[in-house]
C-alpha cells in the first residue's frame, strides 16, 4: 500500500482509504443499502490486514452506528490509523437537521468519541455546511480550541461543490478537504486542486466509483431498496449512468484490473488527491479496491482514452 502526506498536517495516509457510509446500514435510510454487521466489521479488518490507515465516517452515518462498528473493528489499532469523521447533520431530536452551533459541536464530538471508542479524532470535518458557516468566528475559534486541547489533530470540511472548497480555504486553516473526483465528475481539477496544492492542504476524494456506478457491476434495469440515495434517482439518469461506465470499462477490455481499480487509478492520477475513499461493505471489495494501490499509475494511453471519453461526454 503507497502512503501519501495529507497536504501540511504532518500526517500521512494510505492512498486508499475505507469509506464507512454504507456500513451504516439502511435504519434510517440516506444510505448504500442494507448490511449486515458481523459482514461490516470484517471489511475493516481486512482493510487493516491489507494496509489500509485511513477511515472515514460521519457521525450521521446510521445514526451513529457506522463510527460504533468502526471503533468496535479497529479495536486496539485505533493509534495504528487515521480516523476523520464528520459533524454538522443534528440527528439527535426529533427532526434531523443542519446544526454547526459551537454548543452541538462540542457536544456531538464527545459522542463521537465514545463511539469511536478514542480520545481523539485525527481529522474532524465540517459535514457540507452553508457558506455562512465559515463565516462564523465562533465556530472557527472552537475548531482551533478543539486542536490545541487534542481532541483533534485537523479540521476538515466534506463539501460538494468545488467552489465551497475554495471558499474554506480563505477563511480558515483548513488541513484536509473531502470533495467529490471522479471520472464522471472531475470539476475539482480545474481550480480547486491546484489552490489546495498551493495552500498545502489535503485532499481526500469522495465517491471515487461514482456512487458505485463506475464497478460496472450494475444494469440499466437495476433497482435499488428503498433508504438507498438512489432509489429515488430517475431512471433515464440511472441509465446515462451505466451506459457510461460501461464505456469507461471498456477501456480495460481484457485486462486483469477491473472498472472499480481503474476509477480509483484515475482519481490517484492527480499529486494533490492525498487519498481516495471508495464506500467499502464487504471483505471482497476492500480486497479488490486496496488491490489498485499495488497496480501504479494509470499509463499516459489510458489517461489519454479517459480523458476522449469525458470531453465526448462518454458517448450517451
Amino acid at each position: 500500500m503507497d502512503i501519501r502526506q495529507l497536504g501540511n498536517t504532518g500526517i500521512t495516509v494510505s492512498e486508499i482509504g475505507f469509506g464507512a457510509w454504507a456500513i451504516g446500514g439502511n435504519a434510517y435510510g440516506n444510505s448504500y443499502g442494507p448490511t449486515d454487521d458481523t459482514t461490516s466489521i470484517r471489511a475493516v479488518r481486512t482493510a487493516l490486514d491489507l494496509g489500509c490507515t485511513f477511515f472515514d465516517t460521519a457521525d450521521v452515518y446510521g445514526h451513529g452506528h457506522s463510527e460504533h462498528l468502526l471503533g468496535a473493528a479497529l479495536g486496539a489499532q485505533r493509534r495504528d490509523v487515521v480516523v476523520a469523521t464528520k459533524v454538522g447533520g443534528d440527528f439527535y431530536g426529533a427532526l434531523p437537521r443542519l446544526n454547526f452551533s459551537a454548543g452541538y459541536i462540542r457536544t456531538a464530538l464527545e459522542q463521537s468519541l465514545a463511539r469511536l471508542a478514542t480520545d481523539y479524532i485525527d481529522i474532524y470535518q465540517l459535514h457540507n455546511p452553508p457558506m455562512n458557516v465559515l463565516r462564523d468566528g465562533v465556530l472557527l475559534d472552537l475548531l482551533s480550541s478543539l486542536k490545541k486541547e487534542g481532541k483533534i489533530r485537523a479540521a476538515g470540511i466534506s463539501i460538494f461543490e468545488p467552489e465551497e472548497g475554495m471558499a474554506a480555504m480563505r477563511s480558515y486553516d483548513f488541513g484536509a478537504i473531502q470533495v467529490v473526483f471522479n471520472v464522471f465528475d472531475s470539476r475539482a481539477a480545474d481550480k480547486l486542486l491546484p489552490m489546495a496544492k498551493r495552500n498545502g492542504i489535503g485532499i481526500i476524494a469522495r465517491e471515487p466509483l461514482g456512487n458505485g456506478f463506475l464497478s460496472g457491476k450494475y444494469r440499466e434495469d437495476c433497482r435499488f431498496p428503498e433508504g438507498d440515495i438512489r432509489s429515488g434517482w430517475p431512471r433515464e439518469y440511472i441509465e446515462v449512468k451505466v451506459k457510461a461506465a460501461r464505456r469507461f470499462a471498456e477501456l480495460i477490455s481484457g485486462q486483469e484490473m477491473t472498472p472499480a481499480q481503474l476509477a480509483l487509478r484515475y482519481a490517484l492520477s492527480r499529486e494533490e488527491v492525498s487519498v481516495a475513499i471508495p464506500g467499502i461493505k464487504t471483505p471482497e471489495q476492500a480486497r479488490e479496491n486496496l488491490a489498485a494501490s499495488e497496480m501504479g499509475p494509470l499509463s499516459s494511453e489510458l489517461l489519454r482514452g479517459i480523458r476522449l471519453l469525458q470531453r465526448r461526454d462518454f458517448g450517451v
